[in-house]
């Protein structure tokens, strides 16, 4: 069964406005993520913009593009409108690559996909990795996930979970980091199935998704199943900031 990518890349950014067309060694931005996508098992890789810029840089390396709203409420709108555009079918398998990743490994876009196809019973199949300090764990940037014994995904939080109440009821409390529990990073890294994107752009948010700030709790609110495995391999943090473009472009060249 075949996949394939989507990536969206827009223009406006609060703290990087014109990200994905960034100079990184070279290249702008979203060309390295697209790069990284087509050395995947995908058959498709597509990116998805509301900008003209974008698009025409994207025409120029070689890129399909879809044009998109600006106006979309979240991310997984903007997906839906491509599938929807382009005519796929409800039980395609979609990958989104966020345009903000230039190190994406291949390997962890070929393993979400591949986790999909083998659970039918699955909407949604995403990655995690293990939180080692107890700063990550308090991190409310740091989202963590709570799975059952077959992998699915029982609840996502900004809040540490599970709450290690005897660890850090002792004196030194939140200070080091708990052990009996292998907490987990959601990593940010989906595919899904068409079927769900339809469904999910007719969904109002769900109460939990507005208190936390996390669109994948709508799809848990309206029962989706959604599979978490651990990463094959850990992807480099992604680009928000220019300094985050200098520590990649760093990285990029010592590799």
């Amino acid at each position: 069964m075949s996949f394939s990518v989507i990536i969206p890349a827009r223009y406006a950014s609060s703290r990087f406005p014109g990200k994905p067309l960034a100079d990184l060694n070279g290249k702008p931005m979203v060309q390295h993520v697209y790069e990284r996508a087509c050395e995947s098992e995908a058959t498709r890789v597509v990116i998805a913009t509301d900008d003209q810029r974008i698009a025409d840089a994207a025409r120029g390396f070689g890129a399909e593009v879809c044009m998109t709203s600006p106006d979309h409420p979240s991310g997984t709108d903007r997906l839906q409108e491509v599938v929807k555009t382009l005519g796929f079918y409800n039980d395609d398998i979609v990958v989104n690559v966020q345009g903000d990743e230039p190190m994406v490994p291949p390997r962890i876009i070929n393993q979400v996909a591949h986790n999909l196809m083998a659970l039918p019973d699955a909407g949604i199949a995403t990655l995690s990795e293990p939180i080692e300090t107890v700063e990550a764990l308090l991190n409310p940037n740091v989202v963590k996930v709570v799975s059952d014994y077959r992998g699915m995904a029982m609840y996502f939080s900004r809040a540490p979970i599970p709450w290690p109440r005897d660890a850090f009821m002792q004196a030194d409390g939140q200070s080091t980091m708990p052990t009996g529990f292998d907490w987990q990073r959601h990593i940010g890294l989906y595919a899904y199935r068409v079927k769900m994107l339809n469904d999910f752009v007719r969904w109002d948010p769900a109460p939990l998704e507005q208190t936390e700030c996390l669109e994948q709790l709508r799809a848990l609110w309206n029962g989706v199943g959604i599979h978490v495995a651990a990463a094959d391999e850990t992807p480099p943090a992604g680009v928000d900031t220019p300094e985050d473009l200098a520590r990649i472009a760093r990285l990029m060249a010592e590799q």
